[in-house]
């Protein structure tokens, strides 16, 4: 994908170009990833430096650790997984995770069905009238 084509947040670029050379290319994968799945994605920073990307709430989360990375997929444990690729938090009921290890593959069709799936989901809330709202009618 080519980078251009999505507003990258500075901070960001920050936060992956201090990682080693392996996480560096995870995370720009995951990046290029995450953005062409919806165009309206955004990045950002949250917790002081952990990338987020959101879309009416937050889709998902980069965290590098010493010898993995990362990413938090805010599904509300409710996106299926039938490819198998979450590796923990399975009884979450806030987000699970996928960690990628140096050698891992990422499998792009399978995450990006998830994500367009969390992603309709937030749209689908956000759509929804409060309850402050429905007392109006």
């Amino acid at each position: 994908m080519n980078v251009n084509l999505y507003e990258r947040d500075s901070r960001v670029d920050d936060y992956i170009n201090a990682l080693p050379a392996w996480q560096q290319e995870v995370c720009a994968r995951l990046r290029d990833l995450i953005h062409a799945t919806d165009p309206e994605m955004v990045e950002t920073i949250k917790r002081t430096v952990q990338p987020y990307f959101v879309l009416e709430g937050n889709v998902c989360a980069l965290l590098a650790a010493k010898d993995h990375v990362n990413l938090f997929l805010y599904d509300r444990g409710s996106v299926p997984d039938p490819e198998g690729i979450i590796t923990g938090g399975h009884n979450n009921k806030a987000a699970r995770m996928i960690s990628f290890y140096e050698c891992d593959t990422i499998k792009p069709r399978a995450l990006t069905t998830m994500l367009k799936q969390i992603i309709a989901n937030n749209r689908a809330r956000s759509r929804k009238p409060s309850s402050s709202q429905r007392a109006r009618r």
